[in-house]
């Protein structure tokens, strides 16, 4: 039988899969509560690229080596079916590959055969059955499976489909880690109580017994005394039992508390990851948005400098915000957009390079970030400034080490300050700005008709 490993080619075919259903995809998984409603998305998302597909999870029982269930996304629900079956099934190269996870594995001629063991219905063609371990902690706890019809030409869906299914991958760890802790702690809490439960009754027989004797101790005789004398002996080694219990039950909630605190990082290590992803949906969002503004503006140069300006000033929710090009003459910016400014600035007005926010960042080609403008005269740059406003941004736009322009932010929504890590996130988009702006000509193109020449 022939394998074919598809993760690398499913890296090459990033660009067929559609740039706006990834972040689309990533922001659903990051806000996802559970697997099911992760499964619906990444179902809908493969809705996008091909209706006819199935994807299905297939749960793995690492104790029993058995696939034990199927979920499949219907619409907007999650389907259920039992399995049963083990993953010893597969051919050995395709259970290797499954079982390290990270690629799909297609089955080739067999994809018929293993679609009916995984209870999926065959297409009129044949199709062909591309499963793909999913692991949890480096062991593996589930496999997804992609049953596509056979195409004459084209990319494979599994290929095209691919950076989906690595997304989809950090929300399947995500949930793997949440069960993981949830069960460690739900098997604690009951061995704890079964022993504390246990020692009670027993105790309580025995104290039972006792009582009964000592209560009928005026009737003693020897061997009633030897008796009573064994049944206190019983209780002290019960109480000794007792003692030892208590102290295991304490070993047991230490155990427990180390294993919420290791969970707890986990947890935290998880919440750093699905920030990784909203910033990485972030970034592919604004390329995207950048890319449209750019494609459905190519013959207005001002309603491309408008819908950039935007962009940036949105997604910082600054309330005023400016963006400078340079002109013709040297060292020297002239206003293309502006939003929020005083009526009496006028488009074209002329900036020096070293005069003013702008000016200076221009000259230094360093991002600018003031948080409070009553100590701005502190800064080296700043003296003998005049500052009118808050906290503001201002970002050189530098292209092949040539400077574009300057993108200026001020007067955040809701009195907020710009921190450091404003900077970092303006940073990306004044690079597409710059990349944009000087491949479309933009200063030179809109400074003509602006009339400013």
């Amino acid at each position: 039988m022939h394998l074919r490993a598809a993760s690398d080619r499913g890296r090459v075919a990033f660009s067929d899969m559609s740039i706006k259903s990834l972040p689309s995809l990533a922001h659903a998984l990051s806000v996802a509560p559970d697997l099911d409603a992760a499964l619906v998305a990444l179902g809908e998302a493969l809705a996008e690229s091909d209706r006819s597909a199935i994807v299905s999870v297939f749960r793995y029982d690492g104790r029993r080596d058995m696939l034990r269930e199927r979920l499949t996304p219907v619409a907007e629900r999650v389907v259920r079916s039992t399995v049963d079956t083990t993953v010893d099934h597969l051919p050995p190269a395709a259970r290797a590959m499954v079982t390290n996870g990270g690629q799909f594995v297609d089955l080739g001629d067999r994809s018929v055969e293993y679609a009916r063991l995984l209870g999926l219905t065959p297409f009129a063609d044949g199709g062909i059955l591309s499963l793909r371990g999913l692991t949890t902690d480096g062991e593996l706890s589930g496999m997804l499976g992609l049953y596509e019809q056979r195409r004459m030409f084209g990319t494979r869906t599994s290929e095209r489909f691919a950076p989906a299914v690595a997304l989809f991958e950090l929300a399947y760890a995500r949930y793997g880690e949440r069960e993981a802790r949830d069960e460690a702690v739900r098997t604690l809490e009951d061995v704890t109580q079964r022993v504390h439960g246990e020692y009670i009754r027993k105790l309580g027989v025995l104290e039972s017994e006792l009582g009964k004797a000592r209560g009928a101790a005026s009737q003693l005789n020897a061997a009633d005394a030897e008796r009573l004398l064994h049944l206190e002996r019983d209780i002290a080694a019960a109480q000794e039992e007792g003692r030892r219990a208590v102290r295991k039950s304490s070993s047991l909630e230490q155990q427990l508390t180390a294993a919420v605190a290791q969970l707890e990082q986990a947890h935290i290590e998880l919440h750093r990851r699905n920030e990784s992803l909203r910033q990485k949906t972030r970034t592919l969002y604004l390329i995207e948005r950048s890319l449209r503004i750019d494609n459905t503006t190519k013959d207005d140069p001002r309603g491309l400098v408008d819908g950039l300006l935007a962009l940036v000033g949105d997604d910082m929710q600054a309330q005023r915000c400016s963006l400078m090009l340079r002109a013709p003459e040297p060292d020297t910016l002239y206003l293309a957009a502006a939003r929020g400014l005083a009526p009496n600035i006028v488009l074209g007005q002329r900036i020096p390079n070293g005069k003013g926010v702008a000016g200076i960042v221009a000259m230094s080609r360093e991002p600018l970030l003031v948080q409070d403008a009553a100590e701005a005269d502190r800064h080296p740059l700043l003296r003998d400034q005049y500052l009118t406003t808050g906290s503001f941004i201002s970002f050189p736009l530098i292209y092949c080490d040539e400077l574009i322009g300057v993108v200026n932010l001020t007067n955040r929504a809701k009195r907020g300050v710009f921190v450091e890590e404003d900077v970092e996130r303006v940073s990306l988009l004044a690079l597409v700005i710059a990349l944009i702006a000087a491949n479309a000509n933009l200063p030179e193109r809109l400074l003509g008709e602006i009339g400013g020449e």
